[in-house]
């Protein structure tokens, strides 16, 4: 497995792949938190905190980590190597994490320049380092929750067809109805407890809660239970695939 993960991980960044993604995520967040006027800018806000940062990131993961995973098995699948993979001393499961880790390693360290956001606001404030950093970590701690479950999913919807663009549309959907789709749904509620309830079982609510800086074991549950069900999708896929 470890031999695979490593072969993925030289793949992306033997392509221009893994570089559009890093400069995607920079020059996207850098252009709405410091350059464009609008919700999101640091600078209007008037408050030294990076709770912008953590509202935008989600869904930027929506646009960059299917476009990483679509080609995880389409592409496999397309040139005939996946065969390859199965004569190979791995099991399905491990097949399956090789590749799975080699998209969650490459977006973190896409993610690694924007601690530099949490320097600059702590310059930025009356009081040098007046923030909660707490939340901060507690916001960076949600979103590598986030990022798994949607590289989970990508893997799953890439492993469904060999077109990549279609894997590329699947998943950006399903991710963005996992994410979203229960609060939107909650809207169409009138009662109050019952939008609530129905928004929780969302991605984004839970991701909130965990950008508070409070950790409830519930929500970790949810996201590593959400994972591992669209990774536990994509080996029975995979098996299938192997008959």
């Amino acid at each position: 497995m470890l031999a695979l993960f490593k072969k993925e991980l030289r793949a992306y960044f033997a392509s221009p792949i893994a570089y559009l993604v890093m400069g995607l995520l920079l020059v996207l967040t850098g252009l709405f938190l410091w350059v464009f006027k609008g919700p999101f800018n640091i600078l209007d806000s008037g408050f030294a905190e990076l709770s912008s940062f953590f509202l935008l990131v989600p869904w930027i993961f929506l646009l960059i980590v299917p476009a990483l995973g679509m080609r995880s098995f389409a592409e496999e699948r397309k040139m005939g190597t996946l065969e390859l993979l199965f004569i190979k001393p791995l099991s399905h499961l491990q097949i399956v994490l090789g590749k799975f880790l080699a998209i969650v390693v490459l977006v973190l360290i896409a993610l690694l320049p924007t601690l530099l956001y949490s320097y600059t606001i702590g310059q930025l404030g009356m009081e040098t380092n007046n923030f909660d950093s707490g939340v901060v970590m507690g916001s960076y701690f949600g979103l590598v929750f986030l990022l798994a479950t949607y590289a989970a999913i990508s893997l799953f919807t890439s492993s469904l067809t060999q077109n990549q663009v279609v894997a590329f549309i699947l998943g950006m959907l399903l991710s963005f109805c996992c994410f979203y789709g229960f609060e939107a749904l909650s809207t169409l509620i009138s009662d109050g407890s019952s939008a609530l309830n129905l928004a929780q079982w969302g991605m984004k609510a839970r991701f909130e809660n965990i950008a508070r800086g409070i950790l409830d074991i519930r929500d970790l549950i949810y996201f590593v239970a959400l994972c591992a069900f669209f990774l536990f999708l994509t080996v029975g896929q995979l098996k299938k695939l192997n008959r």
